[in-house]
């Protein structure tokens, strides 16, 4: 997997949108590209170091996740509630990245649709 691909694979998920938001906090996160459904953020990758994504996930994903897979931690911003990070070179095949990325989609979107009144079509 290379950042084209991913960033190409996360852009076709419908109603997928991106920013890289971060760098009005600190010139360090200049580099962070995010990518939103109905406006929220789902996941994220370092555009400089692409080693890694963090997702979106469920408490009770993560403990499944993080029993299975070494190569799993804490975002890079650790106030972010039921999200991991997933090391691109670790224990966990690409196919599996991109359900996991997939499912984060899902459950924003969920969230947010649910939210705002409208009918969720995936």
């Amino acid at each position: 997997m290379d950042l084209i691909e991913f960033r190409e694979y996360c852009l076709s998920l419908e109603g997928v949108t991106e920013k890289m938001p971060f760098g009005k906090f600190a010139k360090r996160y200049d580099s962070i590209l995010a990518f939103y459904i109905l406006g929220h953020m789902f996941c994220f990758i370092d555009i400089e170091d692409f080693s890694f994504v963090d997702v979106r996930s469920t408490p009770d994903s993560i403990d499944d996740i993080k029993m299975c897979h070494s190569s799993v931690s804490r975002p890079i911003n650790q106030s972010l509630k039921y999200w991991i990070q997933i090391n691109f070179e670790g224990d966990i095949p690409d196919n599996k990245i991109y359900r996991l990325t997939e499912e984060a989609y899902r459950i924003v979107k969920e969230k947010y649709t649910k939210r705002i009144g409208l009918k969720s079509h995936t």
